[in-house]
């Protein structure tokens, strides 16, 4: 994630989220945007505005990824790089430098009260920096908002984790679901690439995704 006190991008961040509210709950401080004094790898600050976006375009050659992964907590269960890498690579048609950041409720909170004024955590949101070849973004995802979905829909964590990293990274090369042509677009490219990494269909009934 970029640091509040450093250089700020060009272009304003994309911030979404994919499942609606999740009750909050106090929980330690941690390092993200809002919090003062530390800081974390490619430091940036997302800058104040609205989102902005650009859908990208499929690419002939496999698209070179240059990955930092960051735990704000416990690793537990959670994806290592190597995992992570190849789901953002599947997920890519362009070159990218991302950050995938694993937070806890409280930063997840922050951070999407700041970038879009709901006090709750949610489950991801990408940051685009970037637009230009390589795309610059980051994805950040809330552990326990992950572990209670997936709980929820009784799928394994892993399933869940994979397809939420698919869908930021294709939030950071535009995609969104703000219609029901764009979401029905969406929701069938994250169907295809889990299908070829040997994850399930993420909109199917909950049973049909059961561990």
């Amino acid at each position: 994630m970029r640091h509040p006190a450093s250089k700020p991008a060009t272009r304003a961040p994309r911030c979404i989220s994919v499942a609606g509210p999740v009750p909050a709950v106090a929980c330690p401080a941690v390092v993200g945007p809002a919090s003062a004094g530390r800081s974390v790898p490619h430091g940036r600050k997302p800058p104040e505005g609205g989102p902005t976006c650009e859908r990208g375009r499929a690419s002939r050659v496999s698209p070179r990824v240059s990955l930092a992964v960051q735990y704000a907590v416990a690793k537990t269960a959670l994806p290592v790089p190597a995992t992570l890498r190849r789901w953002v690579r599947a997920a890519l048609a362009r070159d990218a430098t991302v950050t995938v950041r694993f937070v806890g409720r409280r930063e997840g909170r922050t951070l999407n009260a700041l970038y879009r004024g709901k006090e709750y955590a949610t489950n991801v949101l990408a940051f685009v920096y970037d637009e230009a070849a390589p795309i610059s973004g980051d994805v950040v995802l809330c552990v326990p908002v992950l572990r209670q979905e997936a709980r929820a829909q009784r799928k394994p964590l892993a399933a869940h984790c994979a397809h939420l990293v698919v869908h930021g990274i294709l939030h950071l090369q535009g995609y969104d679901h703000d219609s029901i042509r764009a979401a029905r677009a969406m929701e069938a490219r994250e169907t295809a690439i889990l299908a070829a990494l040997g994850m399930p269909d993420p909109y199917a009934p909950a049973a049909a995704c059961a561990a």
